[in-house]
């Protein structure tokens, strides 16, 4: 190799080391270099934890599309509560904005072990145009309030749409 090209290469390593040096901490001073790799460790674990929770929210969402709400517990309950309560569960629901549904109570059955609040939740499609819906389906909400567990545990949900037989909880 003649001297021009060596010494043109030692001059690329030198610009390329000058840059390295700066951005890299002094690796003699056994301090600096224990709190640089101390920041790197906490950048890098926060990095990871933000992309493990957002995996996770993903994957959530994903698996289950419908959003869950926190249901009252025992002692909680009243029936407008209830009512409220399947309201803000729909709300939650992914429909479309034309479709309204009313919820109303329907009864409570006074089982051995527990009471159970039904509920019937009437949807509809009606507009401006069509006031009196073409279209139209329900569904039944069933809340069980147990009569032994104790007052700060959550009711028991199932629903079940009209025409069918598959029990939602």
């Amino acid at each position: 190799m003649s001297e021009t090209q060596s010494s043109t290469s030692q001059k690329a390593m030198d610009e390329d080391n000058k840059a390295v040096s700066q951005t890299m901490p002094n690796t003699q001073d056994k301090t600096n270099t224990q709190d640089y790799e101390d920041e790197l460790t906490r950048v890098a674990l926060a990095l990871v934890e933000d992309v493990i929770n957002y995996a996770v929210k993903f994957l959530e969402d994903e698996q289950n599309p419908i959003k869950n709400i926190k249901w009252m517990t025992h002692g909680e309950f009243t029936v407008e509560k209830g009512r409220k309560q399947i309201d803000e569960y729909l709300s939650m629901c992914i429909y479309k904005k034309r479709w309204t549904h009313t919820t109303v109570f329907v009864e409570r059955k006074d089982l051995i072990h527990s009471f159970l609040y039904i509920y019937y939740v009437h949807w509809n499609a009606s507009t401006a145009g069509t006031p009196v819906a073409q279209t139209s389906s329900g569904t039944y909400f069933k809340l069980k309030v147990s009569k032994t567990k104790p007052p700060d545990a959550p009711i028991g949900v199932f629903f079940v749409g009209e025409e069918q037989e598959l029990v939602h909880r």
